[in-house]
């Protein structure tokens, strides 16, 4: 299963048209808040310029690249934390994303209705931000009800649990998103269980136009300046996917674009949460595989299927890199150049690699 990232941000803001460029797909897009009623989900490749060499040197009879399933969740308005706006379904759908792209409106155009008149991006993330802290107070004093019994009769027992949910909800209580924490792969997916949203990793996705302010974009920058944050006109990167490839291309070199807003999405989302790819070339079929950096070889097996993780022995791997340069596995064998590792070895970005296990 590919990486979830959920396209959250105020109605009429431009979500579906990201998603539409995005998928190349259908989404509906009209002048009118909670346009998409539904979540709409789309698969969209990771650009991978290694993957394409492999590619080039092996023809392969297919190549399967990693993906990002982003999901165009509808807009949230002021009170989506009690309901308002059908905020209960959508913050619903939030909780089961690994990543949120927040959309933010760094344009002025006067034929968009928008839920406030003027631009100001900074106003609509705190809206955004304030629903989502609330919503993640709710679910966390519901949590801290249901466990407080077992806290009082064995206090010992659960002292951890205790104090690490409450200095949740008192990082909440001050405004503060769980992010902001120092959070361990473990306690992310802690959080994730227990339906937190503000312990997911963000970028924010700044849809300007061709009247963009630029000063819109700055205060992003100087709001949070570790964040992650991708400038993309979404109604140009729709009309570029609406080319066919030789006109986009002719379009993209009259822009003096290199690549295109929504690869810069696709490869942020990916990145966001630190995965790397590692790949694989079995019967002429060439595959990347997106995992956590730092995952061991055992599990990175796992990834290909579940019998390789079971029956782990060993695997031997050799960089994209070389395989890039030398062209050819059995060449790279004759070499003595095939790494053979085991159970402790973690996975590297750009390995190539080949599992041994038991069936």
């Amino acid at each position: 299963m590919s990486l979830r990232c959920g396209i959250v941000g105020l109605p009429n803001v431009g979500k579906s048209t990201l998603f539409n460029a995005l998928t190349a797909g259908h989404a509906e897009v009209s002048n009118y808040p909670f346009t998409t009623i539904g979540s709409n989900i789309g698969v969209v490749p990771v650009p991978d310029p290694r993957l394409s060499e492999l590619e080039r040197v092996l023809q392969p009879e297919k190549t399967t690249p990693c993906t990002v399933r982003f999901i165009d969740i509808a807009g949230l308005v002021q009170g989506a934390s009690t309901g308002e706006g059908l905020g209960n379904q959508f913050l619903g759908e939030i909780r089961q994303v690994d990543a949120i792209a927040h959309v933010v409106r760094c344009f002025k155009k006067g034929d968009v209705a928008h839920v406030f008149a003027d631009v100001d991006p900074l106003r609509d993330i705190g809206v955004i931000d304030t629903e989502l802290v609330l919503a993640d107070l709710e679910v966390l004093d519901r949590a801290i009800a249901k466990r407080a019994k077992d806290w009082q009769t064995h206090p010992r027992e659960h002292a951890l649990e205790r104090d690490r949910m409450l200095a949740w909800k008192e990082s909440l209580e001050r405004g503060d998103f769980l992010r902001g924490l120092d959070l361990d792969e473990t306690t992310r997916r802690e959080l994730k269980t227990a339906g937190l949203i503000t312990g997911k990793p963000v970028l924010y996705v700044a849809n300007v136009s061709s009247d963009i302010e630029a000063a819109a974009c700055d205060e992003l920058t100087r709001r949070d300046p570790g964040a992650r944050i991708v400038v993309i006109d979404a109604e140009l990167e729709l009309e570029l996917y609406q080319l066919d490839a030789d006109e986009r291309a002719e379009f993209m070199s009259e822009l003096e674009l290199t690549e295109t807003g929504l690869d810069q999405l696709a490869r942020a989302a990916f990145d966001l949460l630190g995965l790397i790819s590692f790949y694989t070339v079995v019967k002429n079929k060439l595959q990347a595989w997106e995992i956590p950096l730092g995952t061991p070889a055992p599990i990175a097996a796992g990834k290909v299927h579940s019998d390789m993780e079971k029956g782990f022995i060993r695997a031997q791997v050799v960089s994209a890199d070389e395989l890039i340069e030398v062209g050819d596995l059995h060449e790279i064998r004759n070499r003595g150049h095939m790494k053979t590792v085991g159970k402790e070895y973690e996975v590297q970005d750009g390995d190539v690699v080949e599992f041994l296990f038991t069936g």
